[in-house]
């Protein structure tokens, strides 16, 4: 996919602006842009076609990358969320996703993804190892039973990695989703990275 220049001049003033550069950075590793890359694409495959215009929520947002992607893939989007636990994030992911933050597209929301209520076409939830198999069980239960739920873990052993899983299947032992259209994997120069895209209850 393309990066537009104007996306990338706020890209820049994001990671410029923001309190810790090094660590915003981190989110344009080679294997969290793939990941994003791959997460797209297969989206696009299994998208509901009769809704033109989803409105998608992403947990455990970050700095806003994915959605900024999102919203340069050519996909149809109403509005993006990104919500993070992290009050670091919001300024940046909002920098980050300017133009659509100007035009309302695009809001980031400081909220724990347990407690936060969605009510969005798809939900994004690409920070599975960071929380819990207990805190992720009342997460899925928060989520509207009609929502595309689209999922990504690792296998990568770091301290802030709380819930990893050691392969495909595993990961979706974790995941509970009852209806799977999508499931596969991607193998980066650091981690394997799993995908599940599916249906809580339908």
């Amino acid at each position: 996919m393309q990066i537009d220049l104007e996306h990338l001049h706020y890209w820049m003033c994001a990671i410029r602006e923001s309190q810790d550069p090094k660590r915003t950075l981190d989110a344009f590793w080679r294997g969290q842009i793939n990941s994003k890359i791959w997460l797209i694409e297969e989206y696009s495959k299994v998208r509901n076609y009769s809704a033109n215009l989803p409105r998608i929520d992403i947990h455990g947002g970050w700095v806003g990358v994915l959605a900024s992607m999102l919203f340069q893939s050519g996909l149809k989007i109403d509005v993006i969320n990104s919500i993070d636990i992290d009050p670091n994030c919001e300024k940046i992911a909002n920098q980050m996703n300017q133009l659509e933050y100007q035009t309302g597209r695009f809001r980031a929301i400081t909220s724990d993804m347990c407690s936060y209520t969605s009510n969005a076409d798809v939900i994004i939830n690409t920070s599975c190892e960071h929380i819990t198999q207990d805190e992720y069980n009342i997460w899925l239960n928060n989520i509207p039973k009609n929502s595309m739920i689209i999922l990504q873990s690792n296998d990568y052993q770091i301290p802030e990695h709380i819930r990893t899983a050691s392969n495909l299947e595993k990961f979706k032992e974790q995941s509970h989703l009852k209806n799977i259209i999508y499931s596969g994997e991607l193998k980066t120069q650091m981690y394997n990275r799993y995908m599940l895209i599916g249906f809580s209850d339908v």
